[in-house]
């Protein structure tokens, strides 16, 4: 076992089994670097993460991969539920890079903890070539990194207020302040299907409460209809949990249709204050959304309650993606079970949700 035998995080005692050296966060491991001027590297994740698991199985427990990253890098695993502070540094680091941020998110630190390159998964091979060209480069070309390092920490280190072009003063915020917002946003809509004109497609509860009120203050009707149009198809797409309520962190297709089937606390609450919202302002204007919406709160409200809530009496903090090493193994329902299971109404519900023989879900 390597040092996260000794910790308490979920996520570190899955990896504790590693030929990994992982050392957690910590002045260990920052000094060990220092002392014996290795590059670092920071690989942070979570217990309920499915590519976590994958690049764990595909790189971590491999031991030739595990041999090169010991001999080269300090290598630390960080839970980003038990230490979002370490997170938040290093993926806003990862977006200073130009790269999409995501978990598992793995960085290249110099020696002094300052970051220079970094990403989410990758593949065995491409994660070991990644790792032989990281250590070239901090033999042969330091004076690169450095200098690149220098540039990601400064950007770090700006006021939040100059990232956001805020101004040094604090002002109220107007109505042509919304305004200037909502027309950053407008352009990336999914007008067809909702949510943003993106795959996979993530709820982003945030920024359909900014426009429910922003339809609120302005009466802006695109606003409107585009979060009611991402509520509706939601609710009626395989994000949403049809039987068992509460919505799965992202669908991995345009249309809400295959979800990635982790169910994250966060989200659903977001989500439920979303959806409360949502119904407080379209009740006496459509009876059938508002049922709709009514039946999504309760439903996700009784899965938190059946499922979430631990015999301690607190929340747990997601659910995984992954079943006995599946993915959606409890999730996936064949045809065959459905017939049996439902009889002579079998099928009607599979004519309701496109249910066949072929199935529409490969891992």
């Amino acid at each position: 076992m390597n040092a996260l035998a000794k910790e308490t995080s979920p996520y570190l005692l899955q990896h504790a089994h590693n030929p990994v050296d992982w050392f957690p966060w910590g002045n260990v491991a920052l000094e060990k670097a220092k002392i014996e001027n290795k590059p670092i590297i920071v690989s942070i994740g979570y217990s309920a993460c499915h590519w976590c698991h994958v690049m764990e199985r595909e790189s971590f427990e491999n031991e030739q991969i595990a041999a090169v990253m010991n001999e080269n890098f300090i290598c630390i695993k960080v839970d980003r539920e038990e230490r979002p502070d370490v997170d938040a540094v290093y993926m806003d680091s990862v977006q200073a890079m130009g790269v999409r941020g995501g978990w598992p998110l793995n960085v290249f630190l110099l020696p002094n903890g300052k970051p220079f390159y970094g990403g989410t998964y990758f593949p065995a091979q491409q994660w070991i070539n990644l790792c032989y060209g990281v250590r070239d480069a901090f033999d042969n070309e330091l004076n690169e990194l450095e200098s690149s390092a220098e540039g990601f920490v400064a950007e770090l280190n700006r006021k939040e207020s100059e990232k956001y072009n805020l101004g040094t003063n604090l002002k109220k915020i107007t109505k042509e302040d919304l305004i200037g917002a909502f027309e950053r946003i407008v352009y990336q809509f999914d007008t067809e299907k909702g949510g943003m004109d993106r795959a996979p497609k993530f709820p982003m509860p945030s920024i359909w409460i900014f426009m429910l009120r922003f339809w609120h203050i302005t009466g802006n009707q695109s606003a409107q209809r585009q979060v009611l149009l991402t509520l509706d198809k939601m609710a009626l797409g395989g994000i949403y949990d049809q039987i068992g309520g509460g919505f799965a962190r992202y669908s991995t297709d345009s249309d809400w249709l295959l979800p990635h089937f982790e169910k994250m606390l966060y989200d659903n609450g977001q989500l439920l204050t979303l959806y409360a919202e949502a119904l407080h302002s379209i009740k006496s204007d459509s009876h059938h959304r508002a049922q709709t919406y009514e039946n999504v709160i309760r439903q996700t409200i009784a899965w938190l309650q059946e499922e979430m809530i631990s015999p301690e009496g607190g929340f747990y903090s997601a659910m995984d993606a992954d079943s006995e090493g599946e993915e959606g193994k409890f999730y996936v329902w064949k045809k065959s079970e459905i017939d049996s299971i439902l009889g002579d109404d079998s099928a009607l519900f599979c004519e309701i949700y496109d249910v066949s023989e072929s199935g529409n879900f490969k891992e």
